[in-house]
């Protein structure tokens, strides 16, 4: 016999056995491959940057599978006894991985110092013990197999993978569709957790409790009711970790908090409290100097034509808000991708009172729609303003945004001598970063002329505006228009001159296909 272990003694016929263990392979293999799933996708709403989140926790995972299979080398004597322990870790590991790396990041994220790359270094703990716990389980459940009735290895192998990939095939197409959407991150995971854990217990305890000790038995036993109560007790109490979680983050001023299809959306603030939205975690918009921002995106663009406007993003309706300050402006088009944002703005006091309610505006309409695919069938143009209200380019997501492709798309949709307003992220902090930018929209036939705006706390946004045609645009104020009330013509000529003298220059533009942000 393989390793000195002999036939496995079964409750039932070796037919019936083998197809168990199958099927207990592909219930292994779909909840591995949610943790890993899970993982990506609370790293990215946490972190940003899904493709890094993604490269890092596949490598990861990958890489400690391989040690786990070099590691049940040692486990194979003892093979269903060792299963049934890697189950009973994996299920708790991976059930409480998503509540685990939320946890660092909402409490120890505001400390600086070492802590500040603490989620990252969860992540990557995390990762190394799932895949390592998960590299173990083929090796053992083969020997499994082998125990149950002798037959090729070929055949065997091919029989374990296929139930494998199966398994990993339902489980990815679940998280998405309906863990996810049913559970939330860190209720998925929790019964993801509870499944492997009872599902390794019974194939051990019952198919092969005969080849274990009675000691054995009970600890395997009581290691897994152990298991299932600790991720039941961290299921009843999801909610109020989550709410803690959020005071952690946002403080005691939390209003509203809502997962949409399209992110995490977050109102803080109160009577007599500044409002804070919080986009997937990071802050968007912030009361005390919202206005410097928006002002300084807006009013620029308005100085010429100006019937017809669209706005891509800027949901929170607080862009739309100053360009109907504007005479003579008759439909204002808002493409935002998510809808929620917007019944938000138009309904929450507080977010309603700071836009002006602009919503209400009979000028205003909104299609809820990624504002890429919008441009490639938008028929309502020629606009005589584009206001590119969007996330900063080094978010993942948003980097088709700023593309060359993008910006011919919205060139396209644009009247002669159009202004073209963008947000491009800090200059400062991430100068290659804004003039890439600037080099994106100049690659897709835009002039532009660069400035940027400081607001509270340190916080500084750089800003382009573009047009197409023979002259660039002319940076300043529309004669006639309203006054901002925090933006005067001099400041946006010497931020242009400012910024010019940092300019980054032979910068490539960022693309669909090679993106650079």
């Amino acid at each position: 016999m393989r390793g000195g272990a002999g036939a496995a003694r079964l409750p039932l016929r070796p037919g019936a056995a083998r197809f168990l263990v199958l099927t207990g392979v592909f219930v292994c293999a779909a909840c591995g491959l949610v943790y890993e799933l899970e993982l990506v996708a609370m790293a990215s709403y946490l972190m940003g940057d899904s493709v890094t989140q993604a490269s890092v926790v596949l490598s990861v995972m990958v890489f400690a599978m391989g040690l786990g299979s070099l590691a049940a080398k040692r486990l194979r004597r003892r093979a269903a006894a060792a299963f049934g322990a890697v189950e009973a870790a994996l299920a708790l590991v991976g059930g409480c991985s998503a509540m685990a790396l939320y946890a660092v990041f909402a409490w120890t994220g505001a400390w600086g110092g070492m802590w500040r790359d603490g989620p990252s270094l969860v992540l990557v703990a995390i990762s190394l013990a799932t895949g390592l716990l998960i590299g173990v389980e083929v090796p053992l459940l083969l020997e499994l197999i082998q125990r149950i009735r002798r037959q090729d290895p070929g055949g065997a192998v091919a029989d374990l993978f296929a139930a494998d990939y199966v398994g990993a095939l339902v489980g990815g197409l679940a998280f998405p569709f309906l863990l996810l959407p049913r559970f939330g991150q860190l209720g998925g995971a929790l019964l993801t957790g509870a499944v492997n854990a009872v599902v390794g217990a019974a194939l051990v305890l019952w198919l092969f409790g005969r080849d274990l000790g009675r000691r054995a038995r009970r600890v395997l036993l009581v290691a897994n009711v152990l298991v299932l109560v600790l991720l039941g007790s961290a299921a009843v109490l999801a909610d109020d970790f989550e709410r803690a979680a959020g005071r952690a983050l946002y403080g005691g001023d939390l209003r509203v908090a809502v997962r949409t299809e399209a992110q995490d959306v977050v109102l803080t603030g109160g009577p007599g409290r500044p409002l804070g939205l919080y986009l997937d975690g990071t802050l968007r918009v912030d009361a005390r100097d919202e206005r410097r921002y928006h002002e300084a995106l807006v009013h620029p663009a308005m100085n010429g034509p100006r019937e017809r406007v669209l706005v891509l993003g800027g949901g929170d309706g607080l862009a739309v808000r100053e360009v109907l300050r504007y005479r003579g402006v008759r439909e204002v088009h808002v493409v935002d991708a998510d809808p929620e944002l917007v019944r938000l703005a138009r309904t929450d006091p507080g977010l309603s009172a700071l836009n002006g309610r602009a919503y209400g505006d009979p000028r205003v309409r909104v299609t809820a729609d990624d504002a890429f695919a919008r441009l490639r069938v938008e028929r309502g143009g020629p606009y005589d303003v584009v206001i590119a209200d969007l996330p900063d380019p080094g978010d993942t997501a948003a980097a088709k945004l700023y593309s060359r492709e993008f910006y011919g798309l919205a060139r396209r949709v644009m009247a002669p001598g159009a202004r073209l307003a963008v947000h491009a992220g800090p200059v400062a902090a991430r100068p290659r970063e804004y003039w890439t930018v600037e080099a994106t929209l100049r690659a897709a036939g835009l002039r532009t002329v660069p400035y940027r705006v400081a607001g509270a706390e340190g916080r500084e946004w750089g800003l382009f505006l573009a047009s197409w045609g023979q002259r660039a645009p002319r940076l300043g104020l529309a004669p006639g228009g309203p006054r901002p009330r925090t933006l005067e013509e001099g400041s946006l000529t010497a931020a242009a001159r400012a910024a010019e003298r940092t300019r980054i220059r032979g910068l490539p533009a960022s693309t669909l296909a090679h993106p650079r942000h």
